[in-house]
């Protein structure tokens, strides 16, 4: 079996780590990443060696194209695994990676281009004689063509970045008053995320349900599917829990659908691992939406029930090596369950929530598997992804699954930060979940978020040692750009961690009564855009500016009617939580 001897893993987080553990099975050394902002990150402790690359901003460092490859060579790495997000979808870096005599454990740089563009993934998958969501094929230029295209396609549409994934830079328009909004926010998030501010047009389908298709595919012609997974719960577009198999998909549509992913994989040339990602509606059709070009966040799911490790297969198939498998050797076993668990507050419209982890304990037992990027001590940054780890079950049946999930996320025990550990306990507890319903609505409503508190609340722990919380001391010492560390645990006095809760309360609480005529910024980031002008009249609800944390916009609205007075912040500016952004006052009557 021809493989490597090294590999740089171009990423961070917990898909850092699960790449080097599989890595690690193999006999190939691994060489970490990190930003500043990472010094103290799991991921650094997992690999054999670990190299700084620059400052905090994911564009200085996690996106820096030539550091990586100048520390790749440095480092004597054979190839490169670039895990999810950042340059996993980037056929300039797959390129560069070659060029520098590097192997790219990806598809070809070809097969990236085409996919990524969801405008020349529709039009290829169009030609190869796959079925896609009714809208266009080529980018629109202007609120104009939004609101003709609206007109024809009917409302609701979907506006989507070209470039797009992941729920970035897609906005649904429920009718003509919110095309221009719709149009710039995309266009907008397209710019900042994929630096393509270019987007097209979709049919907005109703409640339907979100399916995929897993690929592999190989470098001897060999595509095969591994069955779906049925990821429609989602906030935001962004996914939150997935499952395989899907609830809704029978063996005949499960042979359907994947025969369909094999000829879109097979149409575009593609080799690794991909995800053929369609909607299903109601009526059993089942329309493309995209590609992703890369290893998925819920792959865990299709590991469980096939018994593979997608990732070693990246790799072998990376080194030349044809499929072990065919079709026919494919057999799905039991029922997958996936809870991603963010540092989001469910109560407040899921803000990311950084800060640091004061302790953590792992969830246990039969069919239980944490993929995970933090330990207790760790940062969570609000310069990145607020995914920090993934809950995984596997059982004999769906609601065996279910029942094993519950199990698990109430051992989970993550303190210092907000998380969606009570958020997924409610949901699972729902009826819309129990009955497999798609959910829609719920997700978001306000009675899953009392819920997902009280459940939270009653999880909280204050120490991390029976005599009380450890407190983490790190002495990190960087040789020649690798770092070293030596970590010491010391006990705190039993009360301090109530203690700091019991200021942080009154701290709260003083900023809270201080002006009630304030807008305040809910979480740490940057200002994008800022929608209104000193002495703007505003009604209750209305957008007042646009603050990016952790990978995703946030709309800051007026809380009342009233008139913008006071108003202190600019695109481009960083905001801390709590920051006053404007006054709204009353109108003089």
């Amino acid at each position: 079996m021809a493989t490597f001897s090294k590999i740089l893993v171009a990423n961070r987080g917990e898909i850092a780590v699960r790449v080097c553990r599989t890595l690690r099975e193999l006999g190939i050394a691994t060489v970490a990443v990190y930003s500043e902002a990472d010094r103290g990150s799991l991921h650094v402790a997992a690999a054999d060696e670990a190299y700084l690359i620059g400052p905090g901003p994911a564009a200085e460092s996690y996106l820096d194209q030539q550091r990586l490859l100048e520390t790749a060579a440095r480092a004597g790495a054979e190839a490169v695994h670039p895990g999810y997000g950042f340059l996993a979808e980037n056929p300039r870096f797959a390129r560069a990676c070659g060029a520098a005599g590097l192997v790219w454990i990806g598809p070809p740089a070809e097969a990236i281009e085409v996919m990524g563009s969801k405008t020349a993934a529709r039009e290829a998958m169009k030609a190869a004689g796959v079925p896609i969501v009714p809208g266009t094929t080529a980018a629109v230029d202007s609120v104009e063509d939004v609101l003709r295209l609206g007109a024809e396609i009917g409302w609701p549409i979907a506006i989507k970045a070209a470039a797009g994934g992941g729920g970035k830079g897609l906005r649904v328009v429920a009718g003509p008053d919110e095309a221009e909004r719709a149009f710039e926010s995309a266009r907008r998030e397209g710019e900042a995320y994929f630096s393509d501010p270019a987007v097209y047009i979709e049919r907005y389908l109703e409640d339907p349900r979100h399916v995929e298709v897993q690929i592999l595919a190989d470098a001897h012609g060999n595509v095969i599917h591994l069955g779906e997974r049925d990821c429609t719960i989602q906030r935001r577009h962004q996914k939150l829990v997935e499952e395989t198999p899907s609830p809704a998909v029978d063996a005949e549509l499960r042979e359907r659908i994947g025969r369909l992913g094999v000829d879109a994989a097979t149409a575009v040339g593609y080799r690794s691992a991909g995800t053929i990602e369609g909607l299903l509606d109601r009526d059993g059709n089942y329309f493309f939406l995209e590609m992703n070009t890369r290893i998925q966040v819920e792959h865990t799911v299709t590991e469980l029930v096939t018994g593979l490790d997608l990732v070693r297969e990246q790799v072998l198939i990376a080194a030349g090596e044809p499929l072990s498998l065919r079709q026919d050797d494919i057999r799905l076993t039991g029922h997958a369950i996936e809870c991603r668990i963010n540092a989001e507050d469910p109560s407040n419209g899921f803000l990311p929530s950084p800060g640091r982890i004061a302790s953590y304990r792992e969830p246990a037992g039969p069919g239980v598997r944490v993929d995970s990027g933090v330990t207790a001590g760790s940062e969570v940054v609000g310069l990145y992804d607020p995914l920090i780890a993934k809950v995984v079950v596997h059982g004999v049946d769906r609601e065996h699954a279910r029942r094993r999930m519950l199990r698990a996320l109430g051992e989970y025990q993550i303190g210092g930060v907000t998380t969606l550990l009570g958020f997924h306990q409610a949901l699972l507890e729902h009826a819309c979940f129990v009955e497999a319903k798609t959910c829609h609505g719920v997700v978001e409503s306000k009675e899953l978020a009392e819920r997902a508190e009280q459940l939270s609340h009653s999880q909280t722990t204050v120490a991390a040692s029976p005599d009380g919380k450890l407190r983490e001391r790190v002495a990190r010492v960087e040789l020649d750009g690798r770092l070293f560390e030596v970590t010491a645990l010391i006990p705190e006095p039993p009360f301090a961690e109530l203690a700091r809760r019991r200021r942080e309360r009154i701290a709260g609480g003083a900023h809270h009564g201080a002006a009630k005529d304030a807008v305040v910024t809910p979480m740490q980031g940057t200002v994008l855009a800022v929608e209104v002008a000193e002495g703007d009249e505003v009604r209750a609800g209305q957008v007042i500016c646009v603050v990016e944390a952790m990978k995703m916009e946030n709309e800051i609205a007026a809380h009342r009617d009233g008139v913008i007075t006071d108003l202190s912040v600019a695109p481009g500016q960083a905001v801390t939580t709590g920051q006053v952004v404007c006054v709204v006052a009353q109108r003089e009557t």
